[in-house]
């Protein structure tokens, strides 16, 4: 009993690891999927959709119309 429980291959220890590796796993990939869904969402409206595009650019490349001016707020981050 003793060597099944700590030194077989398949002991008691290593399952319960594997099993929550396993289920970690499992989240990590419903996470993943969810992720791609949504990324796939944006690149159709990107595809077909001139005013994403639009705001696309300006949210992350802080890019503005000529006559415009755009201004840059930075918040404190927190520090730990």
């Amino acid at each position: 009993m003793v060597w099944i429980f700590f030194f077989d291959p398949k002991d008691i220890p290593s399952s319960i690891n594997r099993i929550e590796t396993y289920s970690k796993l499992q989240k990590s990939e419903q996470h993943l999927i969810k992720q791609i869904t949504e990324t796939n969402k944006d690149l159709d409206l990107l595809k077909t959709n001139p005013q994403t595009i639009e705001k696309y650019a300006r949210e992350n490349y802080m890019m503005k119309k000529d006559n415009e001016d755009l201004f840059i707020i930075n918040t404190p981050s927190e520090s730990k």
